[in-house]
């Protein structure tokens, strides 16, 4: 099996650069609140989390007053 790589440089503007960094943020701010909840929940209960559960995580913390900003339309 061969295996190929490409590696792709793009110049954003200031515009799209602002957006990618609001969507990487929110994406590791998700990420680490899954992982926190998912590793609680093994070392207090050894219950493993799957994908259905993180799902509607998910829909609850947007929800939530201090993470209102996950719902707003970007672009």
């Amino acid at each position: 099996m061969v295996e190929k790589a490409y590696k792709f440089r793009f110049y954003p503007t200031p515009e799209q650069e602002n957006l990618l960094w609001r969507t990487l943020g929110c994406v590791r701010l998700i990420y680490n609140l899954a992982l926190a909840v998912r590793t609680q929940a093994w070392h207090e209960r050894q219950e493993r989390i799957g994908y259905a559960k993180t799902s509607a995580m998910l829909t609850n913390w947007k929800k939530q007053e201090d993470l209102d900003f996950l719902t707003e339309k970007l672009g």
